[in-house]
């Protein structure tokens, strides 16, 4: 791992020890000497105080024996807020987010002036200086939602890319799939190839010379039971899949739920589009890697949208 390589020297952050479990806003009222609660709430919500490395602005936050809170010097950054994008984890290497769907990941093409998950993080790290920079890592499709990491540095966002497949130990999507799928699980295991005109994205089960695509998946939930008299009815079903990632290709979840059948639901791209849902039913639930600086396992979920939960009750 890269480790020492992206530390640079600065002035030393206020390291507080946890001893007995406590709310954040207790424990620090009790260890700043005289500063009021005002004071504390302010200093949460500039986001200079951090747990275990990760921004906490919440002073209702449980604190246990082992944890460390650290207060960092020079750091006044606001919350971000905005309607289609929530800062999941930040320390002073990466931030991690929870893109809604609509968003893009990145402008589509140089000079383009839609706002993007990218372009509101850049506007967001540039409060604290203007020479802050916020660099992709890896993307989401703009109709899929779900967990997004971003490196501070360039150095950092290399090394990420070129190492993504090592660093990553688990990337978890949810889906919605068109009908019922009769296997409770199975890999799906083809070459990808990409028609650059049309940017439609072809899957072959023999190799083909294109790239090889694996996904792995499970069915949480089918809105009948199969061979039941509601499964051989005229109404519409689906089937809710957790689905895991041994490869990143793009569109990948999309094209193979359509090789087997089963387009995601509103995916008009590689399905019909037709949908009770006013979104693509697809979202990046769980994040899980390596980071490239600490050296430890950081783990990120997001719940199951509440939109696709509906279609099965």
């Amino acid at each position: 791992m890269v480790g020492a390589f992206f530390f640079c020297m600065k002035k030393q952050p206020t390291t507080l020890r946890v001893r007995e479990a406590a709310l954040l806003g207790d424990f620090l009222e009790q260890k700043m000497g005289g500063m009021t609660r005002t004071s504390i709430k302010n200093m949460l919500s500039r986001r200079i105080v951090h747990v275990n490395g990760a921004v906490e602005a919440r002073a209702d936050r449980q604190v246990n024996p082992g944890d460390e809170v650290q207060i960092q010097p020079g750091r006044g950054n606001s919350a971000l807020v905005h309607p289609k994008l929530q800062i999941v984890y930040e320390d002073d290497y990466l931030i991690v987010v929870e893109k809604k769907c609509g968003l893009l990941t990145v402008a589509a093409h140089p000079g383009a002036t839609e706002t993007t998950a990218f372009s509101i993080l850049r506007d967001y790290v540039r409060r604290e200086s203007k020479r802050n920079g916020i660099y992709v890592v890896h993307r989401l499709d703009r109709e899929t939602s779900g967990l997004l990491v971003f490196a501070k540095t360039q150095e950092l966002q290399e090394y990420m890319r070129t190492y993504w497949r090592q660093i990553v130990t688990k990337r978890t999507y949810v889906a919605v799939a068109d009908g019922l799928i009769e296997k409770n699980s199975d890999t799906i295991r083809t070459w990808f190839t990409e028609d650059p005109k049309s940017t439609m994205v072809y899957s072959s089960p023999v190799d083909n010379g294109g790239k090889m695509a694996i996904t792995h998946y499970k069915v949480v939930k089918r809105t009948a039971e199969l061979g039941s008299e509601e499964a051989k009815s005229d109404k519409k079903q689906f089937t809710l899949l957790e689905l895991n990632l041994d490869t990143g290709r793009t569109n990948q979840i999309r094209v193979h739920l359509s090789s087997i059948g089963h387009p995601v639901l509103s995916d008009r791209k590689y399905g019909n589009g037709e949908s009770p849902l006013d979104r693509l039913a697809l979202h990046a639930r769980i994040l899980e890697f390596i980071h490239p600086v600490t050296e430890e396992k950081v783990h990120f979920e997001t719940p199951v949208p509440r939109e696709f939960l509906h279609l099965f009750h």
